[in-house]
């Protein structure tokens, strides 16, 4: 029989400022081929499923990148990351933009995030290293047997191009941006919101002009500042981050967080290792500390969008309080419960 996972916190008295948590809750979600169990049964057999809710999820890819490889590592040195992942003759390294879909969660298919799509025109595209040039998260929905249309709420942890960007529909010469998903609600956090309005001239560059004005138009938008939203209730849980951008929404759902970048792959689980893109990096490491911190207390897996082998990890901790990963799955992919019929 399944074990309800208890969200309970056990977190650092030294939580950073603007790093929000909140009271314990039940989840009773599916992850995949079930939901995980509680976080001791990670010492044996660390992903073990329910099978007692319909809810399934799934990893999409969207459209990939390569990026510099020394931005994406911040000051950590080339002979470092270089071991981790093989930069190219242009020092660029790849990257997924993965996204998290859950069907029948309250009976609604909810994806969290769209990646960056295919919205940029040729030479941007290739300047932010996008390889594909079709909007491959439209066929990865239709692999899981959905269109965009399809879709009931999406959840978006920001609003930088490689997060949102696949809400547009892929570039036309000639013609103007368009929203896709025109039957979903779009969760954004409200202090992200006022930042990408008003945005820094430091990271101006990373939002879409043109998307802030179509998700107001579309009247389906709803923005957080708390641990839950309407449109999802008590299904969905979110914290917030500051480290990466102001009002980063970091969504838990089935026990599973998305992590977005405040932890882009496995190799940024590691404490001191940062993005160059983070606007404030002490900060960020502050807050992935208590971050991983409950996350491993709680038995909760890392779901990364950035990590172009694996989207799904367990939190560890060395003998000498190191954070690393380790069960790692490539993708998830859910199935009907009758499947796994008897299962322990």
């Amino acid at each position: 029989m399944g074990l309800t996972l208890r969200a309970s916190l056990r977190l650092s008295k030294s939580v950073p400022d603007g790093f929000v948590f909140g009271p314990s809750m039940g989840l009773t979600l599916r992850c995949a081929q079930g939901r995980l169990r509680r976080p001791d049964s990670f010492q044996t057999n660390p992903w073990q499923w329910d099978t007692d809710f319909a809810m399934e999820l799934f990893s999409i890819l969207g459209n990939s990148q390569r990026l510099d490889g020394g931005a994406m590592f911040g000051n950590a040195p080339k002979a470092l990351w270089s071991r981790w992942i093989e930069p190219d003759a242009e020092n660029r390294i790849p990257l997924a933009c993965r996204c998290l879909l859950v069907k029948d969660l309250d009976g609604r298919n909810v994806l969290f995030e769209t990646g960056i799509g295919a919205f940029f025109e040729p030479a941007l595209r290739e300047r932010y290293g996008v390889v594909e040039s079709r909007h491959v998260l439209l066929d990865s929905l239709a692999e899981a047997g959905l269109t965009h249309e399809d879709i009931d709420v999406v959840v978006l942890s920001h609003l930088h191009f490689d997060h949102a960007g696949g809400l547009l529909a892929a570039w036309e010469e000639g013609q103007a941006p368009r929203l896709l998903f025109p039957n979903a609600r779009f969760v954004v956090g409200a202090e992200h919101w006022r930042r990408a309005l008003k945005p820094h001239p430091r990271d101006r560059a990373s939002f879409v002009p043109e998307l802030q004005p179509l998700l107001e138009a579309s009247g389906r938008l709803e923005l957080v500042d708390g641990e839950y939203s309407q449109t999802l209730g008590e299904s969905a849980r979110f914290f917030f981050s500051d480290g990466h951008t102001p009002g980063l929404m970091l969504a838990e759902v089935g026990g599973v967080v998305f992590c977005a970048d405040l932890i882009p792959g496995r190799f940024w689980v590691h404490l001191p290792i940062t993005m160059g893109y983070d606007r404030w990096p002490e900060k960020l490491i502050d807050e992935k500390r208590v971050f991983l911190e409950d996350k491993l207390a709680r038995g909760v897996g890392l779901f990364f969008t950035h990590d172009h082998e694996y989207a799904l990890a367990r939190v560890t901790r060395d003998e000498r309080g190191r954070f690393g990963t380790a069960d790692e799955q490539r993708e998830l992919r859910g199935v009907p419960p009758h499947r796994h019929a008897g299962a322990a």
